[in-house]
């Protein structure tokens, strides 16, 4: 049996925006791998093994991924969103640097919707000019290097959205991102705060950074920030297109 490993999205959250695609080589996995909560979006059937692990074991969840593959199971590793944004795909080809008899595996990568473009639409058309994404989680990176970021983003103009905002361990960090976000755009920006979209908890609100509080946001919200010519047109946020 000739093995295979597939890195796939499986969305947001809502069951019919997992792309057909990844449907298939689920339908073909002997093995899904992923966190715990993505795994159990999973439906068990005979043989297929699901491996559901904690969020801080990307390589050695990558590193059995690889085994499994290269002895000729028909793997699958499992992330929300898109595989490729601040998820596993880049987990995978780390630990694979490290392992060159395994550079000869078939891989495919396989894209989903991600959580910032979902959380986008059901706002209007935030992300209608250019834009950013930044992780402000700081456990792979230092906070200094997201605070840097998050000025530099803001002072060219780009509409911005926000992964991982704020956890239980690091509360006060998404206060300073507001207070960096009111001295660079200024009181009257655009922020949506668009929690589990796609999902039975799905919740969207639009306020200015004034009215903004921390406590608006927490690891299930995306956060979306608009650049300076966003405006809202009914219910709806939108960025022109043109600058100017």
């Amino acid at each position: 049996m000739t093995g295979w490993l597939a890195v796939v999205g499986l969305g947001p959250g809502q069951e019919d925006m997992v792309t057909p695609q990844v449907r298939a080589v689920l339908a073909e996995a002997t093995d899904v791998i992923g966190y715990f909560p993505y795994v159990a979006r999973v439906a068990p059937r005979e043989g297929l093994t699901l491996h559901g692990s904690d969020n801080r074991v990307e390589i050695d969840r990558a590193d059995h991924a690889l085994r499994l593959a290269s002895q000729g199971a028909r793997v699958v590793i499992v992330s929300s969103g898109d595989p490729g944004v601040f998820a596993m795909a880049s987990a995978l080809f780390e630990a694979l640097e490290a392992q060159p008899e395994h550079h000869g595996l078939d891989i495919r990568i396989l894209p989903g919707i991600t959580a910032m473009l979902a959380a986008a639409a059901r706002a209007g058309a935030p992300l209608g000019h250019d834009f950013c994404a930044i992780n402000l989680s700081d456990n792979l990176k230092p906070w200094d290097l997201v605070e840097h970021r998050l000025r530099l983003a803001a002072q060219a103009d780009f509409a911005m959205g926000f992964y991982n905002p704020r956890s239980a361990s690091r509360p006060h960090q998404f206060a300073r991102v507001l207070e960096i976000l009111r001295q660079e755009c200024g009181p009257d920006r655009l922020i949506i705060f668009a929690r589990a979209v796609s999902t039975p908890d799905e919740r969207i609100s639009t306020v200015t950074l004034d009215e903004a509080t921390p406590e608006m946001a927490d690891m299930r919200t995306v956060v979306l920030v608009g650049n300076s010519a966003t405006r809202r047109v009914g219910r709806f946020v939108y960025t022109p297109r043109s600058v100017g």
